[in-house]
């Protein structure tokens, strides 16, 4: 046994990946399959103040047609009080409206990508991945271990949701008006990064859990199990679909059922900006970015921005495009704009 390969992350996930292949064949992925535009933002890491901090990306995946719509520095956004990890994150769509998050702010564009307005919240900090249910955008406020529920025809932050530990073993959920001061203390200590709803109630998962969390009518269990380090977990399929982030997978398990994909790699002499020689700031193979499309289609992102179409049945890529090969340029948010 190759005793170096044993001890990467992910290991055993390939291992047994690759023991259904020889077992259970896969159909042949569905290649000339009609793909959607998907709608990207980017972040770049470790940006200085005069260069990009990234943007936003019209991706046609059935074309390759790549088109920046939005760039950090350019499209009308104060440079002061945007925290650490400075970008454009989530994002969502709301008919003719375009819903992005950064750091500690909500913007709202048209489909030609006209500012329409943007809204603060003193429990926003740190936003990570949005999610739009209904006539509600839920984003999770990562520096309060948080997710604030944004009404989008009052536009009001009207509701929120924090979760934290309470002892050993044991979560705290509390609930909040983001409009009065009876919030949580601001604190980031489980790394809540994704957020997703259904008529049962909320999905919530983050770094520092080691689940995702099902929240109804104000109680919290635990839905499934994770790995450490996720992004991305939502429900799929009876089971849980996610970047296994510090294994370079895009994994979904159900049980006895599992499905892992390597996330796609480069030859090192072809990527750029890799002088800067710290993984914890920029690497590749970092999967962040999910979204499903239909038919057992899974679309996700990785650095340096690539997004790669999965054929779920056939375990097998159908197409990847990239953005930049940039190492410090990785995808945040991904969502479906439009369909063939």
């Amino acid at each position: 046994m190759n005793a170096p390969a044993a001890l990467t992350t992910g290991f055993d996930k390939r291992r047994k990946q690759d023991m259904v292949n020889a077992e259970n064949p896969a159909p042949p992925p569905r290649l000339d399959y009609s793909l959607p535009k998907v709608i990207v933002t980017s972040v770049i890491r470790g940006a200085h103040k005069e260069e990009s901090h990234g943007g936003v990306y019209l991706v046609d995946l059935q074309t390759e047609i790549v088109e920046q719509v939005l760039d950090w520095d350019t499209c009308d956004i104060s440079w002061e009080g945007r925290g650490w990890d400075r970008g454009l994150r989530g994002v969502a769509l709301l008919e003719d409206k375009v819903y992005i998050a950064a750091s500690d702010e909500l913007f709202c564009y048209d489909r030609q990508f006209n500012k329409l307005g943007s809204w603060r919240n003193r429990y926003l900090r740190h936003a990570h991945e949005i999610h739009r249910y209904e006539n509600q955008l839920l984003i999770t406020s990562t520096g309060f271990d948080a997710v604030l529920q944004f009404n989008l025809q009052s536009r009001e932050f009207v509701r929120g949701w924090c979760v934290r530990p309470r002892g050993k073993d044991t979560l705290h959920l509390q609930t909040f008006n983001p409009q009065r001061d009876n919030g949580p203390d601001e604190g980031n200590v489980l790394h809540l990064n994704n957020v997703s709803q259904d008529a049962s109630g909320l999905y919530l998962s983050g770094r520092g859990l080691p689940m995702v969390l099902h929240i109804s009518d104000e109680a919290i269990k635990p839905y499934a199990k994770l790995p450490p380090g996720t992004h991305n977990a939502m429900p799929y399929h009876g089971g849980v679909l996610y970047n296994d982030t510090n294994a370079d997978l895009v994994s979904f398990e159900a049980g006895n059922n599992f499905t892992y994909l390597d996330v796609p790699m480069y030859a090192t002499a072809d990527l750029k900006c890799t002088e800067l020689g710290d993984e914890r700031l920029a690497r590749q193979g970092f999967g962040r970015g999910l979204c499903v499309y239909r038919d057992d289609i899974v679309i996700a992102g990785s650095s340096p921005s690539t997004i790669t179409v999965w054929d779920m049945r056939a375990r097998a890529v159908i197409k990847s495009v990239n953005i930049a090969m940039d190492i410090r340029n990785a995808v945040h948010g991904l969502a479906l704009w439009s369909s063939p």
